[in-house]
């Protein structure tokens, strides 16, 4: 046996043991952690219908565009004429890959009867053919289509067997990684044709559920590597195979630090005074008429002002009713859409199945690539499918955004009755910030109302606010608490007014008081200088008598002495006398 020859475009991983050639269908080589099995047989059963030609027109046609690995495609069933038709649509031009010697086609066509079994059927003009294909452009993929046709004449399946296994030989001696498609295991075990020949199983089916048919794709064997499990549903487009490998994401996705505003200045302040995390899940609940889609609007708006783009999916109105509706409160989207910011997918959610809807969303996501999805409202897929389903659909869709840093916010119809767990699809728990709306009569009226039930990793005000539309957009306001509980609305603008009232009256009472004590400060002070006058005056009359009485003693003094001496001055003149 011939040494098998490298493959270019072969993947090597770490923890896959073989290598591998990567289709370039979307999303299927993230389920086969890197393609195909190079230089190995892959084995694609489906009923009519199911994908199978497409699926191994585009394992052909991507391989020459995105890793120039020319290719050859050997048709049972289908001309090259028919091929080339049916194939256009999808946007592969066969016919030019031809002209440019990049793929080989060969139609080999053995009608039931048309030769007669006589002993053991040789396959080397078989043979000799694909070789020749193969030579002619250097191939290195090749797609067998409709292998059973080509034996529904013969009966012994033994002698099929040793041709088939002769062929597996040859197309590995050549080192070519192929695609051999069949409508049912069953057919090719009958054919000689069991799991133990190909290194890889490929089953594709569609199944009706809700009235939706929805295509699966579930890899049921693949030798020698490890590989997504479960059934993945795909899409047939104007692009090919969209595929998104929703059962194997797993929470390992990477998370920023980086903040985005909300669009709503007050609820930003609400929020740490920063607005969301980049690449954090939304939730925003709340009844019918609550703001839910002019929140969501704000967000696209804030995003498209950033110059990033914004992805809107809407399940209840269309692109020109949100356009229109939002004019009302200061939005205009008209000119995001022009610079290609902005785009709307607006659909019915009965429009086909839940896996259709998460696969169509997964390949707009990834052709317009987003920062900001919104999803509105995502309770309107409960009428294509179960709660469960739709609560599986959007976790799903919450892992795949995540994975890609991509904020995402989804509304929620909630009942007339607000209750303490309004998440309506169940996913509540999963989301970073969760804001409820509701709806509030009182005195005759209604208003809405805003609070912020949870957002991780950041500081948050719990606070109830009063939501309100206006022509200049959303405004928050704080809800009046008082003796009588909450007031809102006129209540509370009323009452403000009352309160506004009773400022001013006590603002003239407290005008009024300073005035009356000013006053009486003056008097007081009045008062206080005149006995002060009284006190200095007194002061003055007390010294003056205390001079007197000073005065009066010395001259009592005075008279004392005087006294004293003229009795000594009279006894003297009568001595001399004598």
């Amino acid at each position: 046996m011939k040494k098998r020859r490298e493959i270019s475009t072969a993947v090597q991983l770490s923890n896959v043991p073989i290598s591998k050639v990567p289709t370039g269908i979307e999303g299927f080589d993230d389920i086969t952690l890197g393609g195909l099995p190079a230089g190995r047989i892959t084995l694609l059963l489906g009923l009519a219908g199911s994908g199978k030609t497409i699926f191994g027109l585009e394992f052909l046609v991507r391989g020459v565009r995105q890793y120039g690995e020319p290719g050859v495609l050997i048709s049972f069933e289908e001309t090259e004429e028919e091929l080339t038709a049916n194939s256009s649509s999808l946007g592969f031009n066969l016919q030019e890959l031809v002209s440019s010697e990049k793929i080989a086609i060969d139609y080999m066509s053995v009608p039931p009867g048309e030769f007669i079994e006589a002993g053991r059927y040789d396959l080397d003009g078989l043979l000799v053919r694909i070789e020749h294909a193969v030579s002619s452009v250097g191939a290195r993929r090749i797609l067998l289509d409709g292998v059973p046709a080509l034996f529904y004449g013969f009966s012994d399946a033994s002698a099929v067997r040793d041709v088939l296994v002769r062929l597996y030989g040859w197309l590995k001696d050549k080192g070519l990684t192929a695609v051999v498609t069949a409508e049912s295991e069953t057919d090719m075990v009958r054919h000689g044709l069991g799991r133990s020949l190909p290194d890889c199983i490929v089953l594709l089916t569609e199944r009706i559920s809700n009235n939706f048919a929805t295509r699966y794709l579930h890899v049921a064997k693949y030798r020698g590597s490890s590989h997504g499990a479960g059934e993945f549903p795909f899409l047939i487009g104007e692009n090919g195979i969209s595929l998104i490998p929703v059962t194997s994401i797993q929470p390992a996705y990477g998370v920023s630090s980086e903040r985005i505003t909300t669009g709503v200045p007050q609820l930003d302040k609400m929020l740490g005074g920063q607005g969301y995390y980049r690449g954090n899940s939304i939730l925003v609940s709340g009844e019918a008429g609550t703001g839910k889609t002019s929140l969501a609007a704000h967000l696209a708006h804030a995003s498209c002002q950033r110059g990033e783009r914004c992805l809107y999916f809407a399940f209840e109105e269309s692109e020109h009713e949100i356009i229109r509706n939002m004019c009302s409160i200061g939005i205009d989207f008209q000119p995001w859409l022009k610079e290609g910011l902005l785009r709307f997918r607006s659909s019915r959610a009965t429009m086909y199945g839940l896996e259709m809807h998460l696969v169509t969303m997964n390949r707009e996501i990834n052709a317009f690539q987003p920062r900001v999805v919104i999803l509105d409202p995502v309770t309107n897929l409960l009428s294509a499918g179960s709660f469960n389903d739709v609560q599986i659909m959007v976790s799903r869709m919450i892992d795949f955004l995540k994975g890609k840093g991509i904020t995402g916010l989804f509304t929620t119809l909630t009942g007339s009755e607000f209750q303490e767990s309004p998440g309506e699809v169940g996913v509540s728990s999963l989301m970073d910030t969760w804001i409820v709306l509701r709806n509030l009569e009182m005195n005759g009226e209604r208003t809405r109302l805003l609070n912020i039930w949870k957002s991780r990793g950041m500081a948050h005000d719990s606070k109830v606010r009063e939501f309100l539309l206006t022509d200049r957009g959303v405004e928050l306001v704080d809800v009046y608490a008082g003796p009588a509980g909450i007031l809102t609305g006129t209540a509370r603008i009323a009452q403000q007014e009352k309160n506004d009232v009773e400022q001013v009256r006590r603002k003239h009472d407290l005008e009024r008081q300073e005035r009356q004590c000013k006053h009486r400060r003056a008097a007081l002070e009045a008062q206080i200088a005149a006995l002060r006058a009284e006190i200095e005056a007194t002061d003055i009359e007390m010294e003056q008598t205390h001079r007197e009485a000073e005065q009066y003693e010395v001259n009592m003094a005075e008279m004392s002495l005087s006294e004293t001496e003229q009795p000594g001055r009279r006894r003297g003149r009568q001595k001399t006398k004598s």
